[in-house]
């Protein structure tokens, strides 16, 4: 099985964060990979990951990284395909915002997709639907699941909707 989505992370203490992504990847049957690669530990192999990930069948790449946050940046800067960054929050991260300024403030040409502090399900569930516009099948399967989120909301109004309070109006 080829991976489809690479999931990299600048060390596995933001495996916790990235492992969500993972599950949306999995739950769609979306074959991924999922690694550690260090921008400041290992930027060679940064550098040759993200300039062969294509050639590899990686269609979509979702970066995830703490305190100074480069990974996504840089592998963008080395990649046509298109990369997602998770800004996570680390022991060294300014509360996290330090991660999400340096993923979304990438230069003219080098854009990278960020998603919000902590936010790797999103990241997995934009990946899908990046890959679902060309692909009917998984398109299917996103319009589904977009359904099965409006339906859990209405579910759960129908539930409060039951609660009783005397001044409650609706």
């Amino acid at each position: 099985m080829t991976p489809k989505v690479s999931i990299i992370m600048g060390s596995t203490s933001d495996m916790p964060v990235m492992q969500e992504a993972a599950k949306i990847l999995n739950e769609f049957k979306i074959p991924f990979e999922i690694n550690a690669l260090s921008a400041h530990r290992v930027p060679e192999q940064v550098a040759e990951f993200a300039r062969t990930a294509h050639t590899k069948g990686i269609k979509v790449i979702i970066a995830g990284a703490g305190g100074a946050a480069h990974l996504p940046g840089v592998v963008a800067a080395f990649t046509p395909v298109p990369v997602i960054g998770v800004p996570c929050r680390s022991s060294i991260s300014i509360d996290g915002w330090d991660s999400v300024l340096s993923i979304l403030q990438m230069p003219p040409g080098i854009p990278v997709a960020t998603v919000a502090l902590d936010g790797a399900q999103n990241a997995g569930i934009l990946a899908v639907q990046i890959l679902a516009s060309g692909d009917e099948a998984l398109l299917k399967k996103m319009i589904e699941y977009k359904e099965n989120l409006k339906n859990k909301i209405l579910k759960a109004n129908k539930e409060l909707s039951e609660i009783k309070f005397e001044y409650k109006t609706n």
